[in-house]
């Protein structure tokens, strides 16, 4: 996949807008970005092993660190900074996620968790 054109965070912290080349602009909110980090902090090592992450309505994006020519470290003001997300999955991650919030949210209320710190 080839790298996007532009990365912006909102001034707020709160949104990731990635434009990649002949698409339209994929928004994504940070607490999406965090609770479906593809560090090994949350998927694990297997399906099994994934953490559900909680408690994240507010984060915010501190800062933005690219990785070589297939990725960025994305670094939240909650001091996680794991995850390497690779352009194929921001591009999931901006096409999918209604489905992946929906899930995630079923997921929060089925394990008796919350949004809330």
């Amino acid at each position: 996949m080839r790298p996007p054109k532009e990365l912006r965070v909102s001034k707020d912290r709160k949104i990731l807008t990635v434009s990649f080349p002949d698409e339209a602009p994929l928004s994504m909110s940070a607490e999406l970005l965090r609770v479906l980090s593809p560090s090994a902090e949350v998927q694990g090592h297997s399906p099994d092993q994934r953490v559900i992450v909680s408690g994240k309505k507010d984060v915010e994006i501190a800062r933005i660190e690219p990785v070589g020519n297939y990725a960025i470290r994305i670094v939240f003001n909650d001091g996680h900074e794991t995850g390497l997300y690779s352009w194929s999955y921001l591009a999931k991650l901006g096409h999918e996620r209604e489905q992946l919030w929906h899930r995630y949210l079923q997921e929060l209320q089925e394990k008796g968790l919350s949004r809330e710190r």
